[in-house]
């Protein structure tokens, strides 16, 4: 196999991101991707991150998994992908361990906004959605709307309101798991007052 189709190769079988040790692994020297870096063929992303240069269109959400693997959809993205919320966030949101390195973070090729949470509470109501073609961790709707109210003071309150009234209306609500994740982050009792007089409006 020639050289080039063998970092095509490996690229592709990375989801269209591959890391320097990908390639060493498929006998591949670091001078050659070093050489090809040069010649335009592979781009290099960030340090011991490539893709190939004619596509360069690696979604975000490749992106997002690759860079920051321990990320979790949260907040005002997850609100976006239910169809909570009908504004696009600037900033992927994203639930990681507070024990993360805030460095790893600060190094990210995509605009995050990060929510650091307790490790006994960080996997609550995870799941996996495709997003864009791409398997992503995401919280479910009712950690989603929990977390409404435990960051309720960095939300826009239209966003806040209309998530809400949203989730409402959803078939797919869940609100035994509601009541119970809400003990579970301590938003329990201002939850419990405005979710009775919306389910009861």
């Amino acid at each position: 196999m020639r050289r080039k189709e063998l970092f095509e190769e490996v690229i592709r079988s990375h989801g269209g991101v591959a890391k320097t040790a990908d390639f060493l692994s498929a006998g591949i020297r670091a001078d050659e991707v070093a050489a090809l870096c040069n010649e335009g063929y592979i781009t290099r992303i960030k340090h011991g991150y490539y893709e190939l240069s004619p596509e360069c269109d690696v979604p975000e959400e490749k992106l997002l998994s690759v860079f920051v693997p321990e990320a979790i959809l949260c907040v005002e993205s997850a609100l976006y992908h239910y169809g909570y919320s009908d504004f696009a966030p600037r900033k992927w949101a994203i639930a990681v361990p507070r024990t993360i390195s805030r460095t790893k973070l600060s190094g990210s090729v995509l605009a995050i906004q990060p929510y650091y949470v307790e490790t006994n509470l960080y996997g609550l109501g995870r799941r996996t959605e495709r997003i864009n073609g791409v398997a992503l961790p995401i919280y479910d709707r009712e950690r989603t709307i929990c977390d409404c109210f435990k960051y309720r003071n960095r939300l826009d309150s239209e966003i806040f309101a209309k998530a809400l009234n949203a989730y409402v209306r959803d078939s797919d609500k869940n609100l035994k798991n509601l009541s119970d994740y809400a003990k579970m982050l301590r938003v329990s009792k201002g939850l419990t007052e405005i979710m009775e007089v919306l389910l009861n409006g």
